[in-house]
């Protein structure tokens, strides 16, 4: 398994909470706090675009 580096959990309302990591390699990861162990991971610009359209409201059912 890659070396990640995780930011600063990324808490929403109620029990949300993300975090979100790189590697060594430019990978991005983003996994729920606390289970950093199972992750998904995509290029840091899919992992980005897919927040975003979460945070417009696209996709907030996956939450």
């Amino acid at each position: 398994m890659p070396e990640i580096t995780w930011e600063t959990p990324f808490c929403g309302e109620g029990n949300s909470c993300f975090r979100i990591g790189t590697d060594d390699r430019g990978r991005a990861y983003i996994a729920v706090n606390g289970e950093e162990d199972r992750f998904v991971s995509d290029s840091v610009d899919a992992l980005r675009t897919m927040i975003a359209d979460i945070k417009a409201g696209k996709a907030d059912h996956l939450l």
